[in-house]
């Protein structure tokens, strides 16, 4: 067994985490939880002779697909797929506006109805346009991402193009969110997390797929701990079509939050009195590669959960649902290759947090918050995450806190179990009901093709 190096480092807030002659492993984690499978898949990236010189680990570190989420990653001459992921480019959005907390109304029920209508939400068919905006539709064009597509299918016919049109301007599930907070002098703010949705996933499962097929033909000089982190090398077609293809992905996962922003912007603007932008707002990637320049070296820096914090450089670092969030500004920290935390960072999994999570429990933790109160969010409810406030004391010298915000609204497209019937997009008009087996559904038109019935279909308004 080798011995493990977990003392902290007197100059600095960070602990070493390596092995005993690996790559050294960078841990702001003093005070927060590491779980001991994301400390052993930290190892097997620092393992790898092209990872370096160091590998930064954020404060809401833990076990990723492919790599540890809350990973910074710098590689020379190659780039690992797997260590990005598929949601490509996935990130945050954040805008001040000039409306204060004694302009929105008590109840927000109808404002978070509205937005659900407005910005498709959840997977599936549920979760696109069901008829294309004109506003999706010009943004394609003059952004250059269906021309761009195109260019990257010539070369690589799986990919699919299918979902181009149809999920830009929409949140997707899981832990994507659209949210309204108030800052500490209370103005509110318009806060939303997502990425390159369903595109960006069938680009990154194809090349991690290619990038494992290609290390089957490899003759290594070294040990590869993981398939997981089949990589490419610089100057190989499949590098330069891998970079094209991410590159391509952030941008559209830049533009969805451009377009669901402007969207929710409009649904406010419908129901709330007039308002203007205040000049601060943020659009960051947090699951991204691009090159960039260390201490005279050229890296390719993959942040798997982590934001970009150059000096002065603005940031979000969003708490979980129903507590804090913090506008950062980055204090340009060299250890950590300019990075932060993306997140507070899951404690318990997504299966454990079902199973533990309590309705009751879940409905305390947000009884402050316009959310979604059902067992389809159980598993993004706060106990399912690290402490907030134990992350932030943990990278103190990375980041200085701009604004903290508290949220008042939240949209979540969350999970649904298959045997229970499909909540529909307003489920703000019945936020305290669970869902309930298809048997027990009803209603009055036919859901649309792979959707499920829902019994407040009637509700719900022509999309798009």
């Amino acid at each position: 067994m080798q011995d493990i190096h977990y003392e902290m480092d007197i100059q600095h807030n960070y602990q070493w985490l390596h092995a005993e002659g690996s790559t050294p492993i960078k841990g702001w984690v003093d005070g927060v939880p590491l779980e001991a499978e994301a400390h052993a898949q930290l190892r097997n990236i620092a393992a790898i002779p092209f990872v370096g010189p160091w590998v930064a680990v954020m404060p809401d570190v833990h076990l990723g697909k492919g790599a540890t989420v809350g990973s910074v990653i710098p590689t020379r001459g190659a780039i690992i797929p797997a260590a990005v992921g598929v949601d490509i480019g996935c990130g945050m959005a954040a805008v001040r506006t000039t409306l204060r907390a004694n302009d929105l109304p008590d109840d927000l029920r109808q404002l978070r109805s509205g937005i659900e209508r407005s910005v498709p939400v959840g997977n599936g068919r549920s979760g696109e346009h069901q008829r294309l905006p004109d506003s999706i539709g010009t943004r394609l064009v003059q952004s250059g991402l269906a021309a761009g597509l195109e260019r990257i299918k010539e070369k690589h016919r799986r990919i699919r193009t299918d979902k181009l049109d149809c999920q830009l301007g929409t949140l997707g599930g899981g832990n994507h969110f659209i949210e309204l907070c108030l800052d500490e002098t209370d103005a509110v703010w318009v806060m939303l997390h997502s990425g390159s949705r369903g595109t960006g996933n069938l680009i990154g499962t194809y090349f991690i797929e290619q990038a494992r097929r290609e290390l089957e033909r490899r003759v290594l000089g070294f040990h590869l701990p993981d398939k997981d982190l089949a990589f490419f090398m610089e100057g190989e077609p499949l590098f330069d079509d891998y970079v094209q293809a991410v590159s391509w992905a952030q941008d559209y996962a830049r533009q969805n939050r451009e377009a669901m922003m402007a969207r929710v912007l409009a649904e406010m603007r419908q129901r709330l009195p007039k308002f203007k932008l205040a000049a601060m707002a943020v659009n960051c990637h947090h699951n991204y590669v691009q090159k960039e320049t260390h201490a005279g070296q050229e890296l390719l820096v993959t942040r798997k959960g982590a934001v970009s914090a150059r000096e002065g450089e603005l940031g979000i670092i969003p708490g979980s649902m129903g507590t804090r969030s913090y506008i950062v500004r980055g204090k340009g920290s060299t250890d950590s290759f300019h990075s932060c935390s993306h997140g507070a960072g899951r404690v318990m999994s997504r299966g454990a947090a079902r199973q533990k999570i309590t309705l009751a429990q879940h409905r305390e933790a947000t009884a402050h918050v316009e959310c979604r109160k059902d067992s389809g969010v159980l598993d993004e409810s706060p106990a399912a995450y690290k402490s907030i406030d134990d992350v932030m004391t943990a990278q103190r010298d990375l980041v200085e806190v701009v604004h903290t915000l508290r949220q008042v609204l939240c949209v979540k497209g969350g999970w649904l179990h298959p045997r229970m019937a499909w909540i529909c997009r307003n489920s703000a008009l019945h936020q305290r009901a669970v869902p309930v087996p298809f048997s027990a559904a009803r209603c009055p038109r036919p859901p649309a093709r792979g959707a499920r019935r829902c019994r407040h279909a009637r509700l719900q308004p022509s999309p798009g």
